[in-house]
């Protein structure tokens, strides 16, 4: 077994893929309409789907935004940098909800991003 995606249903399509592509680097890997359905899929990842796990987002067109309720964690990412990726993320006009640094009891470097909707983003330096 392994994983294949995490999906997160988010409220402008086009707005989150300009946010994962753009900000954060991933690929647009596929995305198909469902006119019966009225809804868009769309994968991304920083690999093909073969090599590594992708992100789908799920549009549903009558839907603008989501109550994303207690329960939700978040998505880690590894970079080798936290401090420059925060930076980064910046000037390509992503926000930065907590900056770079050891984390609270511990020596690991993390940060957290917030995409288009609200979904928090951890950035774990390798």
């Amino acid at each position: 077994m392994r994983l294949l995606h995490t999906m997160l249903r988010v409220g402008d399509l086009e707005r989150s893929l300009a946010f994962y592509t753009e900000v954060l680097g991933m690929r647009l890997l596929r995305r198909k309409d469902y006119p019966d359905g009225k809804f868009t899929l769309a994968f991304v990842g920083y690999q093909d789907e073969s090599e590594g796990a992708a992100i789908e987002l799920t549009y549903n067109w009558d839907t603008s935004s989501y109550d994303l309720g207690n329960g939700y964690g978040h998505i880690a990412l590894e970079v080798p940098d936290a401090y420059k990726a925060c930076a980064e993320i910046k000037a390509r006009g992503g926000k930065v909800t907590r900056e770079a640094g050891p984390m609270k009891h511990g020596t690991t470097v993390i940060a957290f991003v917030e995409d288009p909707d609200g979904y928090k983003i951890e950035l774990i330096q390798h």
